[in-house]
């Protein structure tokens, strides 16, 4: 099933299923799409007002940016399920001799690394995504502004929730170096815009 293209009926009754995929780093994927979108939402109802046209100009590069990583984010819907498919495939590998044991060990190591490289990835653009949302909520259009706290919210909800999935999986790496590495950039990113999310989030809600 492509899940990007799925139903959303289709897409939570697979997710609450007993299958491997879609599972959190698809459905972190899936939110942060949305809540660009909520973003995104607001620059559309911006461009084109005679009230905004001082920051017309930006808010169209804005709305070419999200739509961008929309895309992006969709598309690491299926790819999340690629990586998956093999470190899946890997813990099933037979480890009855000592040769075995070591093949296990070293397939396993290189599909955990691959199966971080997505969520990491999904973090990423939902950083991306929380700093255009920034500037939709200052500068958009005020009629739409809870869309952008909405849209704040659901990407912070996006970036926690894939940096659960890089964690569990740094977590069983052999090379402690690697995952060390890991580790640090995505806590870095939870760090700066997780209280980016929530200031935007605070700014918009004492407008009402």
């Amino acid at each position: 099933m492509d899940f990007a293209q799925a139903s959303c009926t289709e897409f939570v009754t697979v997710l609450a299923s007993n299958a491997p995929v879609p599972g959190g780093g698809g459905a972190s994927a899936l939110v942060g799409a949305i809540g660009t979108a909520l973003g995104n939402m607001v620059g559309s109802l911006t461009v084109g007002k005679k009230k905004y046209a001082d920051v017309e100009e930006e808010m169209v590069a804005l709305k070419a940016k999200c739509d961008a990583i929309q895309a992006d984010l969709l598309a690491l819907i299926a790819k999340d399920a690629e990586v998956f498919a093999p470190l899946a495939k890997a813990y099933g590998l037979p480890k009855e001799t000592e040769e075995e044991r070591a093949y296990k060990a070293k397939i396993l190591e290189e599909c955990t690394v691959a199966a971080c490289s997505v969520p990491m990835e999904i973090m990423e653009k939902c950083c991306e995504a929380i700093e255009a949302i920034a500037q939709f909520a200052a500068k958009g259009s005020r009629l739409a502004v809870s869309d952008a706290g909405c849209g704040a919210a659901c990407c912070k909800a996006a970036l926690q929730s894939a940096s659960l999935n890089v964690f569990i999986n740094t977590k069983s790496m052999m090379d402690r170096a690697v995952a060390q590495a890991l580790n640090d950039k995505a806590n870095a990113m939870l760090d700066k815009y997780c209280p980016m999310a929530d200031e935007i989030f605070a700014q918009v809600r004492a407008n009402f």
